[in-house]
């Protein structure tokens, strides 16, 4: 199990560090809604929950050109790189899309007909809410587009965030001056902000240092050494992956290659997430 920075800190001038107390995030209530089709037959959520289709076929998506990166402790990372960063791999990706923008509170509430998160604000991302949660809202969405969005992998979105075959190879996604790219400990206010009001990285992609950390697919485990091509993580496990630091976090927890894990269930006003189309 690996779970860090569950107390999250105030940081001034780089001085003085306090304690925060623990956010408790509140359950969804899904009681008046149908979450799972008994039968093959596909259901037809946006009746159900008169999701607005407009609003998903507006998901900003970016290309992300396959190819093959280094994984892990990389040289620019090894200052602040934990041990399960290593050893660092030999990954070759195919094509895929991500998202521009970690999910918003607008289009979560569309979907799921809730709003789970503290901080509210229709262009904030969405936080407070479980990977279980993100599989519900995923499923949704695909059976009302007819498309095949996830969860990246952890792989995907180490390489995205890394900016793929654009990389410059910054220590943070897309600089590396965190505060060019990110809203983390010391420049949050000990809040999320309004998606993409930092500096993108060589892809076009927002937050993916800072604002949320963004749940994965794969199980967390150990990193092997060797080359794979598209790894899905460990086949089993009991923590789920999840990257790219927060508004709560120190700046060496938001690097591209940090890795942290948590519970399925488990929910946080640090955690959100960002959406992979599949091609």
């Amino acid at each position: 199990m690996k779970i860090k920075n569950i107390n999250k800190v105030i940081v001034l001038a780089g001085l003085i560090v306090l304690p925060m107390m623990l956010y408790m995030c509140k359950e969804n209530d899904y009681s008046g809604f149908i979450l799972k089709n008994s039968s093959d037959d596909v259901v037809n959520f946006d009746t159900i929950l008169n999701i607005d289709t407009a609003l998903l076929e507006t998901i900003d998506m970016v290309f992300v050109e396959g190819g093959m990166f280094r994984m892990g402790a990389t040289e620019e990372q090894v200052e602040d790189a934990m041990e399960d960063e290593y050893p660092v791999q030999s990954i070759t990706l195919s094509d895929f899309y991500i998202g521009k923008y970690e999910v918003t509170q607008e289009l979560w509430e569309a979907v799921m007909g809730n709003n789970p998160s503290r901080f509210y604000g229709a262009n904030r991302p969405v936080e407070c809410v479980s990977w279980i949660e993100c599989q519900e809202f995923i499923e949704r969405v695909n059976k009302v587009t007819g498309k095949t969005y996830r969860l990246p992998t952890e792989a995907e979105w180490e390489y995205a965030a890394r900016g793929g075959n654009r990389s410059n190879v910054y220590k943070y996604s897309g600089s590396n001056d965190i505060s060019e790219v990110a809203w983390f400990g010391e420049n949050s206010l000990l809040e999320t902000h309004v998606v993409g009001k930092k500096k993108a990285n060589e892809l076009g992609i927002y937050d993916m240092s800072g604002n949320v950390y963004e749940w994965c697919s794969d199980w967390y485990g150990n990193y092997s050494s060797g080359e794979q091509t598209d790894p899905q993580g460990p086949a089993t496990g009991s923590y789920r992956v999840y990257r790219g630091g927060s508004w709560g976090n120190f700046a060496k927890y938001c690097r591209v290659s940090d890795r942290s894990s948590f519970p399925p269930d488990y929910k946080d006003d640090i955690l959100g997430f960002r959406l992979v189309l599949v091609p």
